[in-house]
């Protein structure tokens, strides 16, 4: 079963990232999914709904990423239909100031808009507890009569109906394309064609000049009022930074004297999408069958942390992050308060909305870790070949990966860039994990390697899914200018790394800075953790005792319960001592798997290099040995959770 079903819009939103300028004056876009039901089906998921979407997309890359994403948030796309002959809707958007988001629709005969009666499918309806509606796709008869024909097959069913009065002017001709920014011109074709289906619906929600809209009147009350008397659903009608207030019943004289929600006091940021992530919290509550007080203090808080980001869907909370946000809000006061009202920069949200936001599942990884530069030149020049072989030799290592992969979840691959970029380019639709290093080899202090430079701006460059890795010869006996020179440098890698969205690496190795205990690798993680860096993922060296790993763990979760885990690493080290030490470690569930290399690539490498062994040979003998180290992290996992 599915909680609702949304139908109507899915977009591409090109969201400028200048904030204070022209929408002309934009220079560069970060690319969302859009569109009011595709936002408040994602916004469910997020919450823990198991949510989906009716609506189409083109045959073309947009259609993919839409599809793609939704996929990525949780959302059910069994109804998200490949049109063959149209584009993917695409909007054009930015940040003036706090009130102003000037924005463009593309519009003109896109996929979505020639959703018909026969995309609805009654079995896939009948898996819904609710479906959810937006004004926007009652405004042409085709996709009016598909919506419609939603909403019918839901209330035979028994099902839930909700409406979100979504009133954009120009999307109903309205204004012209120029217009995307107005929310309300007085329309009394429009106003009919609404009120004509309001008797469809449990419950319906707008703003106040939606309500106006739906109710053909600019009075608030008397709009109300009108809506009620086609309607006996449920009225949540938004205020803005006052929260929002409903009726169940009769409309009383003033809105004060409905049921209100607590609003909460945040710097607003981005207006846009706010009433989107509002719907998902009050589906939230609704569907779970909350009061309706608790139901309005979810959708409020979603408000409320959608306006103090970038864009529409990212900004939505998880449930893990809600329930955070109104805990905190309630040992704070019953309002946030203006000591916590710019979101954004709050670390701690900001850190598990991150975590638990971030698409993709890893609970087992075995990583083939052939990102070498320094050892594979060494042997190169020991044989006397030249170093432009190193690339070709590293995509042998791809094919290896993959062979031994055969397609299932659960592997991935170290590469450099260096040597490696054109095996990265065969990797990126792998399937594998990908990460890439981005420190000079062997630097200690560490250094960023040239290709990322020194501001570690390259990374802008690098495909998302791409993780950066960093290794760090770190030791807390270190002289404190060491100590300093690798933190700051570490620091700033970190907050490139979010700032670009992609996930972070750090593999701390100890034992060759000095002496090492059973405390020395939690105490260096407990460190980084002080000066506010959360790694999504540690790469550590085989620790001896169960003690070291123990407290080690225990130094993660306590500080970072969200993280992705910990990969071990090999060190040059021999089949059975690695697989040894895979046992000690596969008894940590923290612990997913391991990033080796030397081990797989060494002896096969020296000799391909000398002329002693050909690609096929090289091939064979890489797939074996990595195909037996999984095979041993796979039984060592297997015997510790019996």
């Amino acid at each position: 079963m599915l909680d609702v079903i949304t139908i109507g819009r899915a977009s591409v939103d090109l969201y400028g990232v200048q904030v204070g300028g022209r929408l002309q004056d934009m220079g560069s876009f970060n690319k969302y999914i859009g569109g009011s039901p595709t936002n408040i089906a994602a916004g469910a998921a997020r919450l823990g709904l198991k949510s989906a979407l009716i609506t189409r997309v083109g045959d073309e890359d947009m259609g993919r990423f839409i599809r793609a994403r939704l996929q990525a948030e949780g959302v059910d796309v069994t109804g998200v239909i490949t049109d063959p002959d149209r584009l993917s809707a695409l909007v054009l958007l930015g940040i003036r100031d706090n009130r102003q988001f000037p924005l463009i629709f593309y519009r003109e005969n896109c996929a979505d808009m020639a959703l018909c009666e026969d995309d609805i499918d009654p079995a896939f309806i009948a898996r819904a507890r609710c479906v959810t509606a937006t004004g926007t796709h009652l405004s042409h008869p085709a996709v009016r009569a598909a919506t419609l024909k939603a909403l019918r097959l839901a209330r035979e069913n028994g099902a839930r109906t909700a409406l979100d009065i979504d009133f954009r002017p120009n999307l109903w001709g309205l204004s012209g394309h120029g217009d995307g920014e107005n929310r309300f011109i007085a329309s009394g074709e429009v106003s009919q064609k609404l009120q004509s289906v309001l008797g469809l619906f449990d419950l319906i929600v707008g703003t106040e000049e939606e309500f106006h809209i739906a109710g053909a009147s600019t009075d608030t009350i008397a709009a109300l009022r009108a809506v009620r008397a086609l309607t006996g659903a449920t009225l949540v009608c938004k205020r803005g930074p006052m929260g929002a207030v409903l009726f169940a019943g009769d409309i009383p004289d003033t809105l004060d004297q409905g049921l209100s929600g607590p609003g909460f006091q945040v710097e607003v940021f981005n207006v846009l999408g706010a009433g989107d992530g509002f719907m998902s919290g009050l589906l939230k509550g609704w569907l779970s069958d909350q009061d309706w007080l608790t139901s309005l203090t979810y959708a409020n808080a979603c408000g409320a942390l959608a306006v103090s980001r970038h864009g529409c869907t990212p900004a939505y909370p998880s449930w893990a992050e809600l329930r955070y946000f109104l805990d905190r809000a309630g040992r704070t006061g019953a309002q946030m308060g203006a000591q916590m009202g710019t979101l954004r920069h709050d670390a701690a949200l900001e850190q598990i909305h991150w975590a638990t936001n971030r698409p993709g599942d890893w609970p087992d990884l075995r990583v083939f870790a052939f990102d070498h530069r320094r050892q594979l030149e060494q042997m190169a020049d020991a044989a006397g070949a030249a170093h432009s072989r190193i690339g070709d030799f590293k995509a042998l290592c791809l094919r290896a990966a993959r062979q031994v992969a055969k397609d299932n979840p659960g592997y991935g691959i170290l590469c450099d860039s260096q040597h490696g970029q054109q095996t990265l380019f065969g990797a990126q639709d792998s399937g594998l994990w990908i990460a890439r290093p981005v420190e000079l080899p062997g630097s200690r202090p560490i250094r960023p390697e040239p290709a990322v430079g020194p501001d570690f701006a390259g990374l802008a460059e690098w495909p998302r899914n791409h993780v950066v890795k960093a290794l760090c010869f770190y030791h807390p006996d270190d002289d404190a200018a060491l100590k300093a020179q690798q933190e700051e440098v570490i620091s700033r890698l970190f907050a490139a790394a979010r700032r670009n969205n992609l996930e972070f690496l750090l593999e701390v190795i100890a034992s060759k800075a000095g002496r090492v205990d059973d405390h020395t690798t939690a105490n260096i993680i407990q460190r980084f953790y002080d000066i506010a860096i959360y790694p999504d993922w540690w790469k550590l060296e085989p620790l001896e005792s169960d003690a070291a790993w123990g407290a080690t763990c225990a130094a993660i979760t306590r500080n970072d319960p969200y993280c992705r885990g910990i990969v071990v690493l090999g060190l040059d080290a021999p089949g059975d001592r690695l697989g040894a030490s895979f046992v000690v470690a596969a008894r940590q569930p923290l612990v997913k798997g391991f990033a080796v290399g030397r081990t797989i690539f060494s002896g096969p490498a020296k000799r391909w290099f000398a002329g002693d062994l050909d690609d096929g040979g090289a091939l064979r003998e890489m797939v074996t040995n990595y195909g037996d180290l999984c095979a041993i992290w796979d039984q060592a996992r297997k015997v510790n959770t019996r």
